[in-house]
């Protein structure tokens, strides 16, 4: 009998992140690039297996994300000297950060169905749109290779630009006792969070409050707060409901840009479960 038929070969973790890197590109005017990190989780028993040749399997996941670099490079050069009647000439493809950064871990929250699952998480830090009012924005991919099928999850663009002082102040409890949140950024989400969903406020309360439960949005150019329902069972402010923030179709969630304006002070309800009081502090 094989025992180790369940077992994903290790170089298949090195394509997961390899199909994360061309699903997360951003081309600008000279240059197209590509995100330089990624986190990747797999079951606790396989991280166990692989934990001794972990060194060995970032070094080989360099090497293949330098070669896919130069690949996309090579078929770029081509097409330019092809010939200018394919439009403009096609930017070279170069990593957001000087060095890639790998990391593998444990999947901790339990979310993997099996042995064989894996999770990529890739990060793209996007320029500032000064013209917007925006400062810095992360782009998050998260990629899921199943047995059966690779589904990609694409949370929306979100600022990333941080300041010591902070525009608002989120307190509440949870299971784990109080707790208090500065904001620092233009977009925090929050939520029970996970392997599948990083969240920026991560709640430790029961199943009602979703993953990814809402999410807080702050105008650059005004400075003021919106609520985002992004929850299965709800989200209100002041105990009123937030219109939901997503439409359901074909099996997945499409943001509709549904938003409520939040007052310098409220106490927002997740699901009726944990309430959050909120304050602007500018």
């Amino acid at each position: 009998m094989n025992m180790n038929r369940s077992r994903r070969p290790a170089a298949d973790l090195i394509e997961a992140i390899v199909q994360n890197m061309r699903s997360n590109l951003e081309e600008l005017r000279y240059t197209t690039i590509a995100p330089s990190r990624y986190t990747v989780y797999v079951s606790p028993a396989e991280h166990a297996r692989l934990e001794g040749i972990i060194p060995r399997l970032q070094a080989e996941t360099l090497r293949a994300l330098n070669e896919e670099l130069s690949r996309q490079n090579r078929r770029g050069k081509l097409r330019n000297v092809i010939g200018p009647w394919l439009g403009r000439p096609k930017p070279l493809l170069d990593t957001a950060d000087a060095r890639w950064h790998v990391e593998f871990l444990p999947d901790l929250d339990g979310e993997l169905q099996s042995e064989q699952d894996i999770v990529v998480h890739s990060e793209l830090i996007l320029p500032a749109e000064p013209e917007l009012g925006t400062g810095e924005r992360t782009r998050r991919i998260t990629t899921v290779h199943s047995e059966r099928k690779t589904t990609t999850r694409e949370p929306q663009v979100k600022s990333t630009s941080a300041r010591a002082a902070g525009y608002g102040r989120l307190v509440y409890q949870d299971q784990k006792g109080s707790h208090q949140f500065e904001i620092v950024r233009e977009s925090t989400s929050i939520g029970r969070g996970g392997t599948m969903y990083p969240v920026d406020v991560r709640i430790a309360t029961s199943d009602d409050v979703s993953r990814e439960h809402a999410r807080i949005r702050r105008a650059a150019d005004t400075g003021d707060f919106y609520l985002i329902d992004l929850s299965s069972l709800g989200t209100t402010i002041d105990g009123r409901p937030v219109p939901k923030g997503y439409d359901n179709g074909n099996g997945s969630k499409r943001e509709n840009g549904a938003e409520a304006p939040l007052p310098k002070k409220a106490r927002i309800g997740l699901a009726e479960t944990v309430f959050i009081d909120f304050e602007r502090l500018e």
